[in-house]
């Protein structure tokens, strides 16, 4: 059975209605299409700096950890890439059979475009052995 796990730093500081939307989107997720890991958007916004904040469920379906180090994420929207970026993220541990929100914050240096439409996805690069 999947389990909604917030990381200790959003435990405390999240907001109610934040917290309902999330669990609203973790209850209605489905795992029929068979993938592992599967990354479903929550909210995307750009900061004061210019900084392009992507806010995902993150489902792990699968029996084992997940890690994020010197990962690649591209956020898109309508085909259009809007920023690449490797991430390394120590404190983010997801357990086996665990979903957990997570933002993920593109440098501008990182960034195809300049603005966001919102709307999009984030992909995650899939490493093969």
């Amino acid at each position: 059975m999947q389990n909604l796990q917030f990381e200790s730093s959003w435990e405390h500081a999240i907001a109610l209605k934040d917290r309902e939307l999330i669990t609203n989107i973790f209850q209605n997720s489905s795992t029929e299409d068979g993938q592992s890991i599967r990354l479903e958007p929550i909210w995307e916004a750009m900061n004061y700096k210019g900084e392009v904040l992507i806010t995902v469920l993150i489902h792990n379906f699968s029996n084992t950890g997940l890690t994020f180090q010197n990962q690649k994420f591209t956020y898109i929207e309508k085909e259009t890439i809007i920023a690449e970026h490797i991430f390394t993220v120590p404190q983010l541990i997801i357990k086996p059979k665990t979903s957990m929100p997570w933002t993920f914050i593109f440098p501008t240096e990182s960034l195809e475009m300049k603005e966001i439409r919102g709307n999009g996805k984030l992909k995650m690069e899939t490493n093969s052995p």
